[in-house]
């Protein structure tokens, strides 16, 4: 069973940073894609940031480029994300999500899911 379990989410002021962990278990950690997606309140789930183990190949949204970073620890199977220069607007439902080997920022192409996590970014 393909588990994902997000962690590090919180309250930060605007300009923090936070790192976001993504623990994965049930499947074979080297061949899968992990895409981190939020959801803000009243708004769409988006693309954040992906990594794909088996390339490895890195994407991110133009909003989040040079102040995320994705990177992958394939010995703990866990995917992190880096987020530096927090802004008001990054405050969000985080996930990370898994995908069979191609990276992609899109929703539709993930098919299992984490719970989710909260990041508040106060101004």
């Amino acid at each position: 069973e393909v588990q994902l379990v997000e962690s590090g989410g919180g309250l930060v002021q605007a300009g923090g940073s936070l790192r976001l962990s993504c623990a994965a278990s049930g499947f074979t950690f080297d061949d899968y894609a992990i895409g981190w997606f939020r959801q803000a309140p009243g708004k769409e789930r988006e693309g954040v940031s992906c990594i794909s183990n088996s390339d490895p190949s890195t994407y991110y949204a133009d909003s989040v480029k040079g102040r995320f970073t994705i990177f992958s620890d394939n010995v703990k199977n866990t995917v992190y994300l880096q987020m530096n220069s927090l802004k008001p607007e990054d405050t969000a439902v985080y996930y990370c999500a898994a995908r069979y080997y191609s990276g992609s920022l899109e929703e539709a192409d993930f098919g299992s899911w984490g719970q989710g996590t909260q990041v508040t970014v106060s101004s």
